[in-house]
């Protein structure tokens, strides 16, 4: 609990069997009050690992539904266990659990309802072994972004967020897509509602098991970010009506 508010992170899995525990163990369980894994059809021992630490609630998905539709499931049981507070942490140890504190205490103390952790905030990406043409991408995508949605972001791609039970409820995820592009059509959701997002600055950490995807992958991630600000702005015009935005 922080400041009477139940605090739950969320964790979507895939393949995380050789971090997993290594991110439980630095979870602030005095801050923390539940942790969700969502395994999405692991090939490894993920659930096993995640039985093991005593992880109470573990859900897994009988087949790989990809990233998005990871997080639906997560913040959908979330939202039924009345959390106040949510944080996604992925399990892959590339963001570190030790900035738990600094975000549960912003959103507690109702300073924003939403917070993402940032590694472009200083200089530190490049240096946590970002891949220089993602760093690009990131700085690109990013300014783009903020000119077609108004906003002025640090960066719009990074996997640590969190959020109020309010912010959650408020939002329908249920059209959103089950890839990578979800984060973004999250963020138009939470910035249609009128929701404002604060920024920390956190570590960049990249290794051989940390979760990452290729450039071609990539590559479709980017135009679909750039699709995603487009029919935002155009929403924002009444010129087009776009569903997810309700």
């Amino acid at each position: 609990m922080f400041n009477n508010k139940k605090v739950i992170v969320v964790m979507p899995a895939y393949r995380a069997a050789l971090t997993l525990e290594r991110t439980y163990r630095e979870i602030p369980f005095d801050l923390v009050d539940e942790v969700i894994l969502v395994d999405d059809a692991s090939p490894d021992n993920t659930i096993e690992i995640a039985r093991n630490l005593g992880i109470k609630h573990i859900i897994r998905h009988n087949k790989n539904i990809g990233y998005g539709g990871n997080q639906k499931t997560c913040y959908a049981k979330a939202i039924d266990l009345e959390a106040d507070i949510v944080i996604m942490l992925h399990p892959d140890y590339q963001y570190t659990p030790l900035l738990l504190p600094a975000i549960i205490s912003i959103i507690g103390n109702e300073l924003y309802p939403v917070v993402f952790a940032s590694r472009i905030l200083g200089k530190g990406a490049l240096k946590g072994g970002m891949p220089l043409y993602k760093y690009i991408a990131n700085r690109f995508l990013t300014f783009s972004q903020n000119l077609l949605m108004n906003q002025k972001l640090s960066e719009y791609h990074t996997g640590y967020r969190a959020f109020s039970g309010e912010v959650l409820r408020s939002i329908d995820l249920t059209n959103n897509s089950n890839d990578f592009i979800f984060d973004n059509e999250m963020i138009a959701q939470i910035f249609y509602k009128g929701y404002e997002i604060g920024e920390v600055t956190c570590p960049t950490k990249y290794f051989d098991e940390a979760s990452s995807i290729n450039f071609r992958r990539s590559a479709v991630y980017g135009l679909g970010v750039l699709r995603t600000s487009l029919l935002y702005y155009l929403t924002k015009l009444k010129i087009i009506h776009w569903k997810i935005l309700n």
